[in-house]
């Protein structure tokens, strides 16, 4: 994976001999090829927050390439995405990074025996805070945010940007295209709301 200031190659060796074909040179625009485009505008900022995440989470085992090349394999075939504004991939780019993390959480989760004795104590107060909670925390709080999905799309990604890719309000108004005061005040809401569904949670 490239670091920013290079062109992405995100084409495999068959595709780049494919679009390298004089037969394929006058071919219409697909989605795949707006797709390329559009994670190729975005890169430099998916590099920037993949790396505030690696900074982050002192348990991370995926370099800052490494986080933004798996979020690119997950989106790729999703030509649907193309059409969107860069503002918004970025977004859902966001959740896909989440999972990303979680996957990885429980794979760490996983090694130590299912974190046996491991006591899980939550409090999103503070979010964002300045490092991700530990492996059984990020999937209690991951739990939590998919039944918030179900109950507000609109909170799931804002905690998505602000606490998984560590975005300022004025940043996530903007990817999201809402005010920032609709921003402050669903961030209060969602963290309200995960801190009764984590507490329920512990209590199971």
């Amino acid at each position: 994976m490239r670091e920013p200031g290079k062109k992405a190659v995100i084409l495999s060796e068959n595709e780049v001999q494919e679009t390298s074909s004089p037969h394929q040179a006058t071919s219409p625009v697909t989605d795949r090829d707006a797709l390329n485009e559009l994670f190729e505008v975005v890169y430099e900022e998916l590099w920037r927050l993949a790396s505030s995440i690696r900074r982050r989470d002192p348990g991370a085992t995926q370099h800052t390439g490494t986080l933004v090349h798996e979020a690119w394999i997950r989106l790729k075939d999703s030509p649907q995405l193309a059409g969107l504004p860069p503002s918004e991939f970025i977004a859902i780019a966001a959740r896909v990074m989440r999972q990303i993390l979680v996957d990885a959480a429980r794979k760490r989760h996983a090694l130590k025996r299912g974190g046996a004795g491991e006591i899980i104590s939550m409090d999103l107060s503070n979010f964002p805070a300045p490092a991700f909670p530990r492996s059984a925390e990020l999937m209690t709080l991951d739990r939590a945010l998919t039944q918030l999905e179900q109950w507000s799309p609109r909170q799931a990604t804002i905690v998505d940007c602000r606490f998984f890719l560590g975005m300022s309000v004025s940043e996530a108004a903007t990817s999201l295209r809402l005010s920032e005061s609709s921003v402050e005040r669903d961030w209060r809401a969602a963290k309200a709301w995960l801190n009764a569904a984590i507490e329920t949670d512990l209590k199971d």
